[in-house]
């Protein structure tokens, strides 16, 4: 074997089994020497059971073996072992503390792995400084974390990461570690993730190897050297990415071919309209746009262009300067709009963060699904659990939640089952306008699919529906009219066949090219 494919990780024979479930079945996975290892798989596909073997949060079945740089170690590892192995997780939460500055978030890992009774902190500063300049980062070490663009914050993670591995491979002979990275662009724009990108590859090239967990299929292939695709808990297969293609990776995940979408996409104007006009925000100049009854219209652009403020102006989440909203006949000043007004004028919401905006993830899924329709299981002596129940399960079981127990906790289930079930407990309203935010955000490509279908289903059923994404494959498959914001404003409006992919990527950087020198360039956080 060479060098470069002399394996920093080598894990072997890994079962794992709750109760009478086996989330994982005899998985080898072996990341070699500065590579970019790519883990795919649908949500329980058992992902996140292997990556927390690995972090020492679960013990495996017995039989499990790992090596680590050609070291076997003993399993399970102690909490907190995995530092002085030489590796680090970045997770999607980043475990940044948004009130703290960034050199406080930097230090935290050394400060509770370290007795250190006196701090020079201009020292620290300096040496975080020269850091972030050797990956080519702009972070002033003062700044609050909660004032960085979500990106900056990102690679704030990934870089303490690397220091951390760099510190605890110092001196023991072992210069290489493993960083794993679990969904690390899931929410930044896609505009950003060229620049995490080049860190990775960078990172990968001089300091570590990198486990690269992900449910983009098309940042998986760009990033990656190879990938191992796991299904029911168990490796269906390890591929060199320059020899797979996407076509290839679903099949693996999902074991069968996915079927295209087939769309129609609707040319006449003959649905009840809704419409807003003048709204201005934060980004947003004097919007105005009409969606019918039964037509899915998309909205996007590039970062600062004003369009992914829209639905929360639109659903009182947000203050707008002005705008007006006109539904079913009634017309509304957005100035004066209110979560609960937009309830009461049939506007529903399904925000991008569904876990922080749109739900309580501690309680169960009856609870969650049926807080829009909860009069109905009012009596006298309080709310009629049963009844909720009952009526959350047959909901969980028309949109395909898995597993369907309402006395679930909602945060206990997958990205996309997560999604689907805000899909249930929105649509059971049948509204008039959905505004859905990066609706497959985090989702797996067997869900996405499905999310692709019931939103194409809620307009045939007669909902106007708002698709807000920087995604244009999801735009593309699943929209009738894509609206490109520039400079605040609505710039072109692509129809028909011009809803592509493509043409829609072309679009929004036209756009931004024709407004060159506008805030589009100054690098400003639209979220």
């Amino acid at each position: 074997m060479t060098h470069e494919h002399q394996p920093v990780v080598a894990l072997r024979h890994t079962s794992k089994t709750f109760g009478a479930v086996r989330a994982l079945h005899d998985v080898d996975l072996t990341i070699r020497r500065g590579e970019v290892h790519g883990l795919l798989g649908e949500n329980g596909s058992g992902k996140s059971t292997l990556i927390k073997i690995l972090s020492g949060f679960h013990a495996p079945d017995g039989g499990s073996e790992l090596e680590i740089n050609g070291r076997p170690i003993s399993v399970p590892l102690h909490p907190g072992q995995f530092r002085s192995l030489g590796m680090s997780f970045v997770h999607q939460d980043l475990g940044l503390v948004p009130s703290l500055s960034v050199i406080d978030n930097f230090l935290v890992g050394d400060l509770t792995s370290q007795r250190r009774w006196r701090l020079s902190w201009a020292r620290e500063r300096r040496r975080a400084q020269e850091t972030f300049e050797s990956f080519g980062l702009k972070l002033d070490p003062r700044t609050k974390v909660s004032d960085l663009r979500p990106t900056d914050r990102a690679l704030l993670a990934i870089v303490r990461a690397v220091e951390e591995i760099r510190a605890n491979t110092a001196g023991d002979g072992s210069e290489y570690g493993l960083l794993v990275l679990d969904e690390p662009t899931v929410f930044l724009p896609a505009s950003d993730r060229d620049e995490l990108f080049a860190i990775v590859r960078e990172i990968a090239a001089t300091r570590a190897s990198i486990l690269f967990v992900s449910h983009d299929l098309d940042e998986t292939l760009e990033i990656t050297d190879r990938v191992t695709v796991l299904r029911d808990g168990k490796v269906r297969g390890t591929v060199d990415t320059a020899q797979a293609s996407g076509e290839v990776l679903v099949e693996m995940i999902i074991g069968r071919r996915l079927q295209a979408l087939s769309l129609e996409r609707k040319q006449t104007e003959t649905g009840k309209a809704i419409s807003i006009t003048g709204l201005t925000g934060r980004y947003a100049r004097d919007v105005s746009l009409t969606v019918r009854a039964g037509e899915v219209v998309g909205l996007t652009g590039l970062l600062g262009s004003g369009f992914d403020e829209i639905p929360y102006y639109v659903f009182g989440a947000r203050s707008p300067a002005a705008g007006r909203l006109e539904v079913d006949g009634k017309t509304y000043d957005l100035r004066e709009m209110s979560p609960s007004r937009a309830l009461e004028a049939g506007v529903a919401l399904i925000p991008a963060d569904r876990q922080r905006d749109g739900t309580v993830g501690s309680l169960s899924l009856a609870d969650n699904v049926t807080v829009p329709v909860l009069h109905k299981y009012q009596t006298r002596v309080g709310l009629n659990r049963s009844r909720m129940r009952s009526a959350a399960r047959k909901l969980l079981e028309q949109f395909d939640v898995r597993p369907p127990d309402p006395r679930l906790k909602y945060q206990s289930l997958s990205g996309g089952n997560q999604q689907k079930a805000m899909l249930a407990k929105w649509l059971q309203t049948k509204p008039s306008l959905l505004l859905l935010h990066e609706p497959t955000q985090g989702v797996d490509v067997g869900a996405r699919q499905q999310i692709f279908q019931l939103t194409r289903k809620a307009a045939a059923d007669g909902t106007a529906v708002v698709c807000v994404s920087a995604d244009y494959e999801q735009l593309a498959a699943v929209c009738d009219r894509v609206l490109v914001f520039g400079r605040g404003r609505v710039a072109r409006e692509l129809t028909g066949d011009q809803v592509t992919k493509a043409r829609i990527a072309e679009q929004c950087y036209r756009v931004a090219e024709s407004h060159s020198g506008s805030h589009l360039h100054a690098g400003g956080d639209a979220q």
